[in-house]
């Protein structure tokens, strides 16, 4: 069992940084891939970053070069730094951890807002 508690998020304008924390508590948090996704009202979840254990990363298209997903194994913590954000970023933003190997094993935090505004 894994528990997973988001922080970080909050209301910056835009070209503005923010970094998100999530802080995983239970067993093999290195094992996990690590996502975060981010969500609209009226919108489906939307896979923003991943981090596997070996630290292989990957972006969506969007975010490409804006956002950089991070973890360290020693404190049990993903982060997101987002750079440059836009409005369009405003979102609730999810962190999730997935077994590599079982893949109806998936955990979920409990989200953090993000919105960017002038």
């Amino acid at each position: 069992q894994v528990q997973l508690v988001e922080s970080g998020g909050g209301l910056v304008q835009p070209g503005g940084s923010l970094r998100l924390s999530c802080a995983a508590s239970g067993s093999a948090f290195s094992i996990y891939v690590m996502n975060w996704y981010r969500q609209v009202p009226g919108k489906q979840r939307e896979l923003v970053a991943t981090i596997t254990s070996g630290r292989s990363t990957n972006y969506a298209d969007s975010v490409k070069g804006r956002f950089t997903i991070a973890r360290d194994n020693a404190k049990n913590t993903v982060y997101l730094q987002m750079n440059s954000l836009k409005p369009e970023d405003t979102a609730v933003y999810y962190c999730n951890a997935h077994h590599p190997l079982v893949p109806t094993i998936s955990y979920w935090g409990q989200g953090t807002q993000v919105t960017v505004s002038s």
